[in-house]
């Protein structure tokens, strides 16, 4: 890999990192009554977008829709295979909870939108393809549910009418 490879490869991950982070502070600034500086969190967020999407375009990161679900499900199954696996595992020897059970969370979710993508990969230029319906998120854990939000979170027992409606 070359040098400018590699760093294409950070900087995706910086500015997508920075674009999480910054989310999560203009989050904060809401619930803190600072309704100004959460719009510029925001707007600063929307162009770390814009600098991670560039540099996944530069890195020729974005195939078919076809090697893209294929991409995407390799990436969920090494998660919930090898990733989470091994993180769940030290957190729980080091004592920490809270990150242990983030993992957990993460780690069962991600099984789920492995399934997700494998069934859209399936459905690819058949019948399947044309039905047209809403994905719910749960607002805790992550878990991703077609169609309808369940009454509960299967992960976490979030209640269902907290998931987030993604058309």
């Amino acid at each position: 890999m070359s040098k400018t490879e590699t760093y294409l490869k950070e900087a995706f991950a910086g500015e997508s990192q920075a674009n999480r982070t910054y989310l999560a502070f203009a989050k904060a600034a809401d619930e803190e009554g600072h309704p100004q500086v959460a719009r510029l969190f925001r707007a600063a967020a929307e162009a770390e977008t814009v600098h991670a999407l560039n540099h996944l375009r530069a890195m020729k990161g974005v195939k078919s829709t076809k090697q893209n679900l294929a991409a995407a499900i390799s990436g969920e199954t090494h998660e919930f295979t090898h990733m989470y696996p091994e993180m769940i595992e030290a957190a729980k020897a080091e004592g920490q909870r809270e990150a242990r059970q983030s993992f957990a969370y993460a780690n069962e979710v991600e099984k789920v939108h492995a399934k997700l993508y494998q069934d859209a990969l399936e459905g690819l230029g058949t019948e399947m393809e044309s039905h047209s319906y809403s994905y719910y998120v749960c607002p805790v854990c992550g878990f991703t549910a077609e169609v309808d939000a369940p009454s509960a979170c299967p992960i976490c027992g979030t209640p269902g009418k907290m998931f987030k409606k993604i058309d």
